[in-house]
């Protein structure tokens, strides 16, 4: 049993981090800037992000390798730093966990390859699970508790993800978005992904929805999920801080206030998610505020879909909150 299956099994909620690129962004790094490069360029950087979320109440840091994968880090002709840039970040989250004075559970982040597969791209599935078997063994080796694949859209990018993690002998916990008309970009409902994860060879720790298009929208999803899951089946919301804009010094911000990620956890509490936690735009202070939200504000019914519109109103698309046919 992993660290983060001993958590669950003696919480009601565990705290996943916020957002990690929002975090380097506001900390200097660059619209063409790689962020996983800070890694090995700017590790106390990296560090200082994990230290806030730890601080704020974090049980579970994702490793700074969303995008380390060797087909997103070729668009900067920095494939051959794979490995190196994954076990960087790694050493980063571990020794960052190691000081918390509590359990921390370090994950190691597996986003998209950032391509279509085919027959809609040119990349093929094999390729991919070979690139994510790639990036899996360097985070295993580095000392991963788990693996954490998120943010994907096709049921096959998923399949290879998981096949990859599964050969690199890792546990993992998985995530979809659900981010178009309540659906992913592949047209794959928040219910059928659900059921699906319950019919994998090695089945995930928990299974969810992140980012999207705001709370909103990701609590729609979490009823989804819920509907789909199968007795004693643990759902993940990781929900984005709603619409990103430009502020006055042309920095992207995102309009979800502290309070508002506050209301959307406890609401993906009681319908029924056992981790919690922030997507693109979540800082430190909006996890600190999830966290004593929490702890502070008794239970209440599961939500419906009325509820949601009514305690959230549209931030972040109402469009995701409608009835299911």
């Amino acid at each position: 049993m992993n660290l983060l299956e001993r958590l669950l099994n003696t919480r009601d909620v565990v705290i996943a981090d916020g957002a990690m690129g929002t975090n380097l962004f506001l900390r200097g790094l660059g619209k063409d800037d790689v962020g996983a490069a800070w890694n090995v360029q700017r590790p106390e950087v990296v560090a200082g992000i994990h230290r806030g979320f730890v601080e704020a109440g974090a049980d579970v840091l994702l490793t700074n390798t969303f995008g380390a994968n060797r087909f997103r880090l070729a668009f900067r002709q920095l494939e051959s730093r794979t490995r190196e840039f994954n076990i960087a970040a790694t050493r980063i989250a571990r020794e960052v966990a190691e000081r918390a004075g509590r359990p921390v559970v370090v994950a190691g982040n597996i986003g998209p390859i950032g391509e279509v597969l085919e027959p809609l791209g040119t990349r093929g599935v094999d390729e991919a699970e070979q690139g994510f078997f790639e990036q899996a063994t360097a985070l295993r080796e580095a000392g991963v508790d788990i693996a954490w694949i998120e943010s994907m859209f096709a049921d096959d990018e998923l399949d290879a993800a998981v096949r990859a993690v599964q050969r690199a002998g890792l546990a993992y916990v998985a995530t979809m978005i659900f981010d178009t008309n309540g659906r992913t970009m592949m047209g794959v409902r928040p219910e059928d992904a659900m059921r699906r994860s319950g019919t994998f060879a090695h089945r995930p720790i928990a299974f969810g929805a992140n980012c999207g298009v705001g709370p909103a929208q990701l609590m729609d999803s979490v009823l989804g999920l819920i509907a789909g899951a199968e007795p004693g089946a643990v759902v993940v919301a990781k929900s984005n801080c709603g619409i990103p804009v430009l502020d006055a010094d042309l920095r992207v911000r995102y309009d979800g206030t502290p309070d508002v990620l506050a209301r959307y956890a406890c609401m993906a509490r009681d319908a029924g998610a056992r981790i919690i936690g922030g997507c693109c735009g979540a800082t430190d202070e909006h996890l600190r505020r999830i966290v004593e939200a929490l702890a502070s504000t008794p239970r209440q019914p599961p939500p419906t879909r009325a509820d949601i519109e009514l305690r959230l109103g549209g931030l972040g698309s109402a469009a995701g909150v409608r009835s299911r046919t």
